[in-house]
């Protein structure tokens, strides 16, 4: 009879969290499209892009969560690492890599890899030591050297996510290619040495230790863009060579897509890093798998891969601004607030010297090695770069989640206090930097106010000619009609640079055996270059 109680009870609280879940998930969805139907009608703000919007409606609805349950709780879910980097976060940086304009990535990768890597390390060190002098005499709580470090890492982590809505690829495209490519190798950066830092004893720091981490760094960053490479060229491989279109263009999009997951988690399984590996992934299989689909598969790929990027980073805002009132932490560090905001202010401040220790000397050190004049980097352009830099988002949360709490708790003075100086600085940053970005675009750079394509142009660049390769694309060259003589004679008689060599490499060997434009299997449903011109 115990037993039979027992059952029912058990019975019943399962029914109850599943209900409680259900309800949960149905809010959550009709917030999506309320930030979605805000985005739209706030498109042509001058102020406001939509994850700012999502964050509103987030901080919004988590107030009267708090109020309806007295003050309990302010979230629907609590907050989880597994969800943000095995779910969120890889269509957001996949569909990056698939869309970016190569041409520009490429042409900047070493500016990009200096101000990615050797620049995420200086503002590394930069936060880290001050953090160190500052943090250490405020009595905050039980934090080691270890702890300060983390925090160094954390508050490096740009939001390459914002960054994508605050910068359009089509009114500045240098920038966009410098600011995002910087941003997704900043994020694959700090998530490194985050998981670094946690794997070394920080005690006994010698030379040999620093050495130590420097190699894994540089072996973790080449074997995840290895990963990424291979991955993307084997489905390539698969695609040319089954030719599966011809049965079901489904399966070729399902299989690009699956490919493209499988590699971000063979990368997390192996401990690389999955940001760095799904990019490159992305990258490889624009220039060579999406060429070997049929027509119809292209279209529903560009389309579906964009979507899932995008509900992802809402769903990733509205999630961020509802977690920022999450009431108990908020309660073990109020009983001294003064302290909190100071702590908050400092961490900003710290952002800002930290990005600007590296953008300025280095972007120096960039045009110190370029001859020509239009390819140097302006001081006006340098410092819409350094503030396009200053948003903090979902990374730097889900690490301090990491660092500071056991599975969304802490019970501890100093790590709660650093959540919620963590939160603070990311709502404030994405909000105040993110709102001022657009204006100061227009105040610096005017003649980049207008749009060079005659379509509309999306945060998410739907619209943009992307349909590139390293080549150069037939479409870019048409739309861009007002070009400096120089640059066009470098696009039809290229000077024997390592972009010559590459493609002549990859005509020789690489598209015949891989596929990419020009080299499509032949079949009635694959397109043409006409085609492509015509649409």
């Amino acid at each position: 009879m115990g037993m039979e109680v027992a059952a029912a009870r058990l019975g019943a609280l399962y029914t109850t969290s599943d209900y409680a879940s259900v309800v949960s998930i149905n809010l959550f969805v009709a917030l999506l499209c309320a930030c979605i139907v805000l985005g739209h009608l706030l498109e042509e703000n001058r102020w406001v892009n939509e994850s700012i919007t999502a964050l509103i409606i987030g901080l919004c609805t988590g107030v009267v969560i708090l109020l309806m349950t007295k003050g309990k709780s302010s979230h629907l879910f609590v907050f989880s690492e597994d969800l943000f980097f095995i779910y969120l976060l890889p269509p957001i940086i996949f569909n990056a890599g698939l869309w970016v304009k190569k041409k520009q990535f490429f042409r900047n990768f070493m500016t990009i890899t200096l101000f990615g890597a050797v620049g995420t390390m200086i503002s590394f060190f930069t936060i880290s030591i001050a953090a160190i002098a500052i943090f250490s005499r405020m009595n905050i709580g039980t934090l080691d050297v270890g702890d300060f470090l983390a925090i160094g890492a954390i508050f490096s982590a740009t939001d390459s996510v914002c960054t994508l809505q605050v910068l359009n690829q089509d009114e500045t495209p240098f920038l966009y290619s410098l600011v995002f490519g910087e941003g997704v190798v900043n994020d694959a950066t700090s998530i490194v040495l985050f998981n670094a830092l946690q794997n070394f004893d920080l005690v006994h720091i010698d030379a040999a230790v620093v050495l130590k981490f420097l190699g894994n760094f540089f072996y973790l960053f080449l074997s995840s863009t290895f990963l990424g490479v291979f991955a993307g060229l084997l489905s390539a491989y698969i695609i040319k060579k089954l030719y599966i279109g011809r049965h079901s263009t489904d399966r070729e999009v399902a299989l690009m897509m699956l490919m493209a997951y499988l590699s971000y988690m063979l990368a997390e399984l192996l401990d690389l890093s999955g940001i760095l590996t799904v990019f490159f992934c992305g990258i490889v299989m624009s220039h060579y798998t999406w060429h070997n689909v049929t027509e119809s598969s292209r279209v529903t790929t560009k389309h579906a891969f964009a979507t899932l990027s995008f509900i992802a980073e809402t769903f990733l805002f509205l999630y961020v601004g509802m977690d920022a009132l999450d009431i108990e932490k908020w309660e073990f560090a109020s009983d001294r607030p003064g302290k909190s905001i100071g702590i908050s202010s400092i961490l900003l401040g710290l952002v800002l010297i930290g990005r600007a220790a590296f953008v300025f000397p280095l972007s120096f050190l960039s045009n110190l090695t370029k001859k020509a004049p239009n390819e140097k980097i302006t001081w006006r352009q340098q410092v819409v770069i350094w503030w396009a830099g200053l948003m903090r988002g979902a990374v730097s949360i889900a690490l301090a989640y990491n660092k500071f709490t056991r599975s969304g708790h802490t019970q501890l003075h100093g790590n709660a206090i650093m959540i919620t100086s963590t939160i603070t600085v990311v709502l404030f940053s994405t909000m105040v930097f993110g709102m001022m970005t657009k204006p100061l675009i227009r105040l610096l750079l005017p003649a980049s106010g207008h749009p060079v394509t005659s379509e509309p142009s999306s945060p998410k660049s739907l619209h943009s000619p992307l349909l590139t390769s390293m080549q150069g694309s037939d479409l870019e060259s048409t739309t861009n009609i007002v070009r400096p003589s120089s640059l066009r004679m470098l696009l039809t008689k290229p000077t024997h640079t390592v972009h010559y060599y590459w493609r002549k490499f990859d005509d020789a060997l690489m598209r015949p055996m891989f596929g990419g434009r020009g080299f499509v299997p032949f079949s009635p449903g694959s397109p043409t270059e006409q085609s492509h011109g015509g649409r």
